[in-house]
């Protein structure tokens, strides 16, 4: 009900745009151009939890963005569902690519599966919508339209409850997560024959998505490696010093030197795309 209600009501009665609150339009040429004229980037919280797929987002997490992710989440903005899905379809394209050992030919034939990471029950009931699962309709509709078969798959549901994660720094969120995501009973068939992206509003710690990507794969029989003692060879000057910290207890670097750094080999089979993410941890 709330659904078309508010979308009749976005379009009789329009009010302030959700980004920067300049009358009259919802969306203001400025900020849907923030959005939908983006160059989608690689993105690695720091902390990275083990298990997290390759992250491509769209644009930072900071002003206008924000203010419109939070007018379509809390706010029940769903005239922004149209943009938000057009910058969730440009961050899904940008992270495309070849499977491993097969051509980009021959992965290109398969079609785009969209994974949205499921919100809590209570959520729902509270917002009166599911503003991921909305968004990645608009994404895979997107893409479709621009020559790229794609298709929802909305197969991941809590197994169990958990708390906000609000508040809630990178070890507790993993803590809270764990072992809670699970594929519906069924839904693993859904995920043959093509290639599965992840999709998110925001990634903040990356708990979530890593979470989501170890439940994929328990229930397709996907090689899953969330060990933390697995590591390659890195060097600080390539990864530009970013540390683990306060800068203020950061070590001294010196230029060329390797470090261990964690790998994902999770990122092989399931990719993950956002709308946004933390500026610094944009690659």
């Amino acid at each position: 009900m709330r659904g078309w209600w508010q979308d009749l009501t976005d379009l009789a009665l329009p009010t302030e745009c959700g980004g920067c609150g300049s009358p009259p339009a919802v969306l203001c040429a400025r900020c849907r151009a923030l959005l939908e004229c983006a160059a989608p980037r690689r993105v690695r919280p720091v902390p990275e939890p083990p298990g997290l797929p390759v992250v491509h987002a769209a644009a930072p997490y900071a002003r206008e963005v924000r203010a419109l992710l939070l007018a379509h989440k809390e706010r029940g903005a769903l005239a922004l569902t149209g943009a938000l899905g057009v910058a969730l379809a440009g961050a899904v394209r940008a992270g495309l690519g070849p499977e491993p050992g097969r051509s980009t030919a021959e992965s290109a034939a398969g079609p785009v599966i969209l994974v949205p990471i499921p919100s809590a029950r209570w959520a729902v009931r509270r917002r009166g919508h599911d503003p991921v699962r909305r968004t990645a309709l608009v994404a895979a509709g997107r893409l479709r339209r621009t020559g790229t078969p794609a298709r929802v798959a909305a197969v991941l549901r809590q197994r169990r409850p958990v708390v906000d994660q609000a508040g809630l720094d990178a070890r507790q969120r993993r803590e809270n997560l764990a072992g809670a995501l699970e594929v519906r009973a069924g839904g693993a068939r859904l995920l043959t024959g093509g290639r599965v992206v992840l999709v998110d509003d925001v990634i903040t710690t990356g708990a979530s998505l890593a979470e989501a990507a170890r439940a994929l794969c328990a229930a397709t029989g996907t090689r899953h490696e969330a060990r933390g003692a697995v590591y390659r060879a890195a060097t600080r000057e390539g990864r530009e010093e970013r540390r683990i910290g306060p800068r203020s207890q950061r070590g001294k670097s010196v230029p060329g030197a390797s470090e261990k750094e964690p790998v994902n080999i999770i990122g092989e089979a399931v990719r993950a795309a956002v709308i946004a993410a933390p500026r610094d941890s944009f690659e």
